[in-house]
């Protein structure tokens, strides 16, 4: 298995989204190092898209997404579920793709509270890590595409973006 380089991750949000299906999430938590198939995800695309988070401009939430793609974006909603978000593109172009499944673990609260993934993991540069890591094993599933989840005040034209990747059953 490949560690993936920056230079996958400084590519458009629309490019890494759906070729993170399949590739692999390794993460030491106290359990050991365990390994995670990512099966979903969706894609976020800068200040114009209106379900994006840097749609209201840089923030001191938001300024992971200005970074140089390949770190981590991690955030709380709801009082109780942290979002697992991988940075993508150049800096300053704030992107990133949430992980929204991986095998055994539909739903990014889900996800994130089975890895123990919580904010000391924000701005984590994952291509120089040795606690998280996403590795490509050669695994290439077909890929089905379809509309975000849960961001009906975006809009007409940015809720109905197919912006949402998955593996095909």
């Amino acid at each position: 298995m490949q560690q993936l380089s920056s230079d996958f991750f400084t590519n458009d949000v629309l490019i890494v989204a759906p070729k993170l299906i399949g590739k692999i999430i390794q993460i030491k938590t106290e359990k050991g190092v365990e390994s995670f198939r990512i099966t979903e995800t969706e894609a976020y695309r800068g200040e114009k898209d209106l379900a994006c988070h840097a749609r209201k401009g840089k923030t001191s939430r938001t300024a992971p997404m200005y970074e140089l793609g390949g770190i981590l974006y991690v955030y709380l909603i709801y009082g109780m579920h942290w979002m697992l978000n991988i940075v993508t593109a150049e800096k300053n172009n704030p992107q990133a793709a949430l992980i929204r499944g991986v095998e055994k673990y539909n739903g990014p609260g889900k996800l994130t509270k089975r890895m123990g993934i919580n904010k000391n993991f924000n701005y984590l540069n994952i291509c120089e890590s040795e606690q998280f890591q996403i590795l490509d094993d050669g695994f290439s599933p077909e890929i089905k595409t379809g509309k975000r989840i849960g961001i009906d005040s975006a809009g007409e034209i940015y809720k109905n973006k197919a912006w949402r990747y998955y593996q095909s059953e």
